[in-house]
């Protein structure tokens, strides 16, 4: 069995209400979608096969780019940079759903979008320091807008 194929028939795997149309979204909107995972490159592929959401990625930093969360996020934005010219911070939208990810957004000056998926709270989060705390993905896509312009 391929590792992808455990990964789908895990327990514990799940889609988040909302992912797709938030990535199909911002996507035809022309937002450049990057990838921030502490997972090894090929690991963190792997895990968006069975959803089919590794298309929605141009680019990423991964585990395997550094140990550090908030390197892997610097990694990301650096790599971001390549598509567009004096990118500015305030239009990077670093999306996480723990405290560790607003950190390392939050550390790199980038805008903080926060998804209580479940293990941690909106409070939490918020208290974490999310510019942008989200029950869910779902509804959502207007904190986004900045991005878009």
């Amino acid at each position: 069995m391929r590792l992808a194929d455990d990964i789908v028939l895990s327990a514990g795997y799940q889609l988040l209400a909302g992912a797709k149309t938030t990535l199909r979204k911002l996507q035809e909107s022309g937002v450049t979608l990057g990838l921030v995972s502490g997972a090894m490159e090929g690991a963190a592929h792997i895990k968006l096969m069975p959803a089919n959401l590794n298309r929605y990625f141009v680019f990423g930093a991964y585990g395997s780019d550094s140990p550090n969360r908030t390197e892997v996020t610097r990694i990301a934005i650096a790599n971001a940079s390549q598509f567009h010219e004096n990118l500015s911070l305030n239009h990077v939208y670093v999306v996480g759903d723990t405290p560790r990810d607003v950190a390392a957004a939050n550390a790199c000056g980038a805008v903080s979008v926060a998804v209580a998926s479940g293990q941690f709270s909106v409070d939490e989060l918020r208290a974490a320091g999310g510019a942008h705390v989200l029950s869910s993905l779902e509804n959502h896509f207007p904190c986004f807008q900045r991005a878009t312009r």
